[in-house]
Formats: structure tokens, C-alpha cells, sequence
């Protein structure tokens, strides 16, 4: 029998919060089932940033995630009474929001595509890069480590969906490769194929990067050229040269 919709019963609020963080997974799951607001928000902030970045490698649009996400919550919160310890919380939650965002691409479309189809459509497509380097401090290190990001964002957006998703739960929010094949619904295997897809691509736009920034660097161009032959021909008069 289906059940009706659980109503939060408490509200969202720090003085709620303040019993629950540290509490194990199962009983913040109980008590958020029963409408207690505050074990829900705790299960949140446990979880915002994986289905945030799930969401967006799926959407790619920073507001479109946020939304996506609210609607994932909303639809896990009434839906706690359902869930089963068999699998993790995060997989569980993670699944919700894949089917919430791949909801979002469905309506742009206006067709019904199933999930594994979704996820595979430009399966042997896209290009992108990857840069891995060691920490440095200071202002320009952080500016250029902000640069690098943005970079980063926009190199693992133009991945091929099937594999743009699975990337960021492996690489980026580090599940393991069965978390991702559960939460994808998807063989380990494919999990398996699809990362190192990802990676060798990404390493080949960001070859692509480089070869063009070797290009212009220690770019020497008219302005500097002009001033050097004006200065070397001034001298030149200088010293009866010319």
C-alpha cells in the first residue's frame, strides 16, 4: 500500500541540529523519517556536496544543482520510511539525485529517455583535460590554483555524459567503484571502462592546452620586437654604426 507523504513535523533550525550531528547514520535516518527536522538537516550537511557535484556533472548549470538537489532531498525525506540499510545512505541519495537531474534533461528535450541511454548517449564522445600538481601558498598560487579550477570545471563539462558523471563520483567525490555502479545502476565494469575513458581524455585536451599555451609563451610580440630594433638602431647611430 502506498504510503502518504511524511510532513516534517519539526522545523529546520540550529537548536534541533544540536542533538543530532555525531549521531550513527541509522538512528539520524530514524528519527528524520519520524519528522525530526533537525537529524534531516544533519543528514544533509553530511551529504550536500556529493549530491551537489552529482547533480552538476549531470546538468551543468550551478542554479539548475541547487535545484536539482532541493528536489532530491524533498523527494528522499518522504520517501525515508521506504529506505532500506542494505545500501548506503549516500548511494541511495546519490541515486535519487541522478534520477532527479536526469528528470531536468528529460524535460529540456522532451523525450523519455531511460537512464542507462541517458548516461550512454555520447558514450564515445567529447574531449577534456586533467592537472594534478602540489600545493602552493601565498596570493598568486591561490589566484592561479582558482584559475586552474575553472579550468577544470569547464574541461569536465564537455565529457561525454556517461562519462562526466561517473568521473566526478570517482575522481572528485572519491566512491568506490561499487558505490558508483550501485548508485548508476550501471555493471562495475562500466563504472571501470567509463573512469579511465574519462581520465584518458581529459589528459588529451589538456595535452591539447599546453601545446597551444607553449605557442604564446614568453610571447614576444611587436611592441616588444619594435622597441628592441628601435633601441639597437639608436645605439647603432650612437656608436657611428649606421
Amino acid at each position: 500500500r502506498t504510503r502518504p507523504p511524511l510532513k516534517p513535523t519539526m522545523p529546520l533550525s540550529p537548536a534541533n541540529l544540536a542533538p543530532t550531528p555525531d549521531l550513527p547514520e541509522a538512528e539520524l535516518v530514524a528519527r528524520a523519517a519520524a519528522g525530526d527536522g533537525g537529524a534531516f538537516e544533519a543528514i544533509m550537511r553530511r551529504h550536500n556536496r556529493l549530491l551537489y557535484r552529482t547533480a552538476r556533472g549531470i546538468v551543468r548549470d550551478d542554479a539548475e544543482a541547487e535545484d536539482v538537489v532541493q528536489e532530491a532531498y524533498l523527494h528522499a525525506w518522504r520517501a525515508l520510511a521506504g529506505y532500506r540499510t542494505q545500501s548506503r545512505l549516500s548511494t541511495w541519495l546519490v541515486r535519487i539525485t541522478v534520477n532527479q537531474a536526469l528528470g531536468r534533461l528529460r524535460r529540456r528535450t522532451a523525450q523519455i529517455i531511460p537512464l542507462e541511454a541517458a548516461m550512454a548517449h555520447h558514450e564515445r564522445e567529447g574531449e577534456t583535460t586533467m592537472l594534478t600538481d602540489e600545493p602552493a601558498r601565498g596570493p598568486e598560487p591561490s589566484a592561479m590554483r582558482a584559475q586552474i579550477g575553472r579550468l577544470m570545471e569547464a574541461r569536465i563539462d564537455r565529457l561525454p555524459d556517461a562519462f562526466r558523471i561517473v568521473f566526478i563520483l570517482r575522481a572528485v567525490e572519491e566512491l568506490s567503484v561499487e558505490e558508483v555502479a550501485q548508485a548508476l545502476e550501471i555493471p562495475e565494469a562500466t563504472v571501470r571502462t567509463r573512469f579511465f575513458r574519462a581520465r584518458s581524455l581529459l589528459r588529451e585536451d589538456l595535452a591539447r592546452e599546453v601545446d597551444t599555451a607553449l605557442v604564446d609563451a614568453f610571447g614576444f610580440d611587436g611592441a616588444r620586437c619594435d622597441r628592441i630594433v628601435a633601441q639597437v638602431m639608436a645605439r647603432g647611430r650612437e656608436q657611428g654604426l649606421a
